[in-house]
């Protein structure tokens, strides 16, 4: 039992280890950068850190940038760890999206039903834009052997390109931008407010939540998710266990897809009630780091997609300080790097203190016989 104790202890303290060590590394790089770069760093963390001040205005609005910026963050990092269990790496994220919220909104556009049919609706069109668009790198891959690296990637600029003809095909002009027509009342969602904040907080942040416990769920407690895990560990044993690789990485693949498919409706029936050029780009790669950031747990991609729109966020209050916002980028990129670097060291350390253990209870030997004299006793 003290043993027991002992490990459960030593893993939960190698389980912490990692992702503070990776932080810390992280800042001291970037301290450096700051410094080569001309500037303060102390003077730089000092404004970032003033940016989230809840006595001031500007804290409750930093507050709510984050919270939905995070609410995206968090639901593509989700589609791209269910393809990371898998040993699947499913870089069209960013093309579903964008083409599954161009969808829902030209659809959403056209019909006009009650609000408890209509948002799900717009929910179901997403989801399956982005599920089939994905699945053709499934079937690619388990079709052709196509990697579904370079299937995604190109699957991504012909996503740019269907969405820019729906756009010039469908959309309306408002001023110099182009858009798609503005989507009924029974659409929208109305937000959470925040203090004094001018903005609110998604509506839909709650669908970000149920994704989380739904993800973790599945993967955790469902057979499908043992079986998705088995086959990312090793396809010869989960073929062995009667799994169809071949299934299993159609249905993977149309399960991220289809969770892409709902990274744009925050935005959309939150906010903005059409799509058009203020939907960013890019969000599915940012994706790719926060599932690595949270090591595709449902929790620690939650704190990683919070501390990812910190960081995006308080870039702006770096002018402040004659400070470039650009360096947050850098200090991004020096984060992901260092969480992988950190995590691999920390396996590795791991697997010696547990040869050490293995090697400890082999010098202790096997209990001793009971003697002749014991036993006829």
């Amino acid at each position: 039992m003290n043993r027991l104790k002992r490990l459960t202890g030593r893993d939960a303290g190698l389980a912490i280890l990692a992702p503070a060590s990776a932080v810390v590394f992280a800042v001291l790089i970037s301290s450096v950068i700051i410094l080569i770069a001309g500037h303060h760093p102390i003077e730089a963390y000092q404004a970032m850190a003033k940016s989230l001040d809840p006595a001031t205005p500007r804290g409750d609005r930093y507050f709510v940038l984050i919270v939905n910026q995070a609410t995206t963050y968090y639901l593509a990092g989700v589609a791209v760890a269910i393809a990371f269990r898998m040993n699947l790496f499913n870089i069209g994220v960013d093309g579903q999206y964008r083409l599954a919220v161009m969808m829902a909104a030209l659809v959403g556009a056209q019909v006009n039903l009650p609000p408890f049919l209509q948002v799900p609706l717009i929910i179901v069109i997403a989801m399956l834009t982005g599920g089939l668009w994905a699945s053709i790198a499934g079937l690619l891959k388990v079709g052709r052997g196509i990697s579904e690296v370079i299937s995604t990637i190109m699957l991504n600029a012909i996503a740019t390109a269907v969405v820019a003809y729906l756009l010039n095909r469908f959309g309306v002009t408002k001023g110099n931008d182009r858009s798609t027509a503005e989507l009924p009342k029974s659409s929208w969602i109305s937000g959470i407010p925040w203090r004094d904040a001018a903005n609110e907080i998604y509506g839909l942040v709650i669908l970000a939540v149920i994704v989380g416990i739904l993800y973790g769920v599945l993967l955790g407690k469902t057979r499908f998710g043992f079986d998705l895990r088995a086959t990312g560990l090793s396809e010869s044993a989960a073929v062995a266990s009667g799994v169809s690789v071949k299934r299993m990485t159609l249905k993977v693949m149309f399960l991220s897809g289809a969770t892409a498919g709902l990274i744009g409706l925050p935005l959309l029936l939150g906010q903005s009630h059409s799509y058009g050029q203020d939907f960013p780009a890019g969000v599915g790669f940012i994706g790719i780091a926060i599932a690595l950031l949270g090591r595709n747990s449902p929790i620690g991609m939650a704190f990683a997609a919070l501390l990812w729109g910190f960081l995006d966020s308080s870039s702006i209050s770096l002018e402040t300080v004659d400070v470039p916002k650009e360096l947050v980028r850098i200090m991004q990129g020096i984060l992901v790097l260092s969480v992988v670097i950190a995590y691999e060291l920390v396996r590795r350390y791991r697997l010696v203190l547990e040869q050490r253990d293995v090697g400890r209870a082999l010098d202790d030997g096997p209990p001793a016989a009971p003697s002749l004299e014991k036993a006829s006793a």
